[in-house]
């Protein structure tokens, strides 16, 4: 297998919002790196306010970031024009929001089949290919559905359709689940992990829900803007020596690569627990550090966490004692 190009990319990334609130700006993203290979699944996890839409936008040309750089398939997005971007958006990459955006006045298949017209596919063609998604997706039959006559779990399948029919390499999704109650939410997730095993679609999900990211081979912490991960805690700078120098100026400040700095975690405080001549260790202090949950396959509860049912074989999506619904857990 061939080495895999990097589909998205961004270095230094930085962004702020300026308020005239006495509170002053704010700054949403600082200094983020972000790497994308073609065919892979990339989960950014994090609260509310911690930059991730923001992020999003940025990464998919929606929003000019503040500084730093963003290219897309190999091309610098700050320097295309506006045509120019919008043709490399149609033809690289596609979006999938929280809300679904569909439009209310388009059936599903004219939703589903709109950003070919938007190409200039005849209508015709077009609405054969989105036909097929949508039949591909289990919802065939709703086809001729008003947006308003459609449950959350067929509208978030309609966005998923309509964000496959230009074949984007890359799908951008923000809180694809958020609004989706827990059975239809399983649902969604799996399609999206069918597509990117079966058909190499490479993913970068936003969300603040850890089970979204158990088929994403790369899961980032996002807080406040920057990214905190648990990997490097006790790591030992003495065993970076043979493959990078870092100075240590008159002041005793010293300057981190980008992606050392994230192997170790992001900024923040660290304790030095032990401290010999031309060798020091650092440890994040306890209170700043966050666990990711590595990807993992996930499995059907054995049992009601409410009142204990023992499914057994039984494929059951909700408890028949308590009605709860079954959740996921890891194998």
């Amino acid at each position: 297998m061939g080495e895999k190009n990097e589909i998205l990319k961004a270095d230094g990334l930085y962004h702020v919002y300026e308020s005239k609130a006495e509170d002053g700006n704010v700054v949403a993203l600082r200094g983020l790196h972000v790497t994308v290979l073609e065919g892979e699944a990339v989960a950014v996890i994090g609260p509310s306010g911690s930059g991730k839409s923001t992020l999003l936008k940025c990464l998919g040309g929606l929003m000019k970031p503040s500084a730093g750089g963003v290219e897309l398939a190999g091309s610098r997005m700050t320097r295309l024009t506006g045509n120019q971007l919008v043709k490399l958006r149609q033809e690289t990459v596609s979006f999938i929001f929280q809300d679904s955006n569909l439009l209310p006045d388009l059936n599903a298949l004219d939703n589903v089949a709109q950003p070919l017209r938007h190409q200039g596919v005849m209508p015709r063609p077009a609405r054969e290919k989105a036909r097929a998604l949508l039949d591909k997706l289990g919802i065939g039959d709703r086809w001729m559905g008003m947006v308003e006559e459609l449950s959350g779990g067929e509208q978030q399948r309609v966005a998923i359709a309509r964000a496959l029919i230009t074949e984007p390499k890359l799908i951008l999704a923000d809180e694809p689940t958020g609004a989706l109650d827990p059975i239809t939410s399983r649902e969604v997730l799996g399609i999206f992990e069918r597509l990117h095993k079966d058909d190499g679609v490479a993913f970068l999900l936003v969300t603040h829900s850890e089970d979204v990211a158990y088929f994403c081979e790369r899961s980032l912490e996002l807080r406040e803007g920057r990214f905190v991960a648990q990997h490097g805690i006790d790591m030992d700078l003495e065993d970076l020596s043979g493959s990078r120098e870092l100075i240590v100026d008159e002041t005793g400040t010293v300057t981190l690569p980008p992606d050392l700095l994230l192997k170790i975690g992001g900024p923040g405080r660290f304790d030095i627990p032990d401290v010999e001549r031309d060798s020091l260790k650092l440890e994040r202090v306890e209170d700043e550090r966050i666990d990711l949950i590595a990807s993992g396959k996930r499995v059907l509860s054995p049992s009601c966490p409410a009142c204990f049912h023992e499914y057994g074989e039984s494929e059951e999506q909700l408890c028949p004692e308590c009605g709860s619904s079954r959740p996921m857990v890891q194998a």
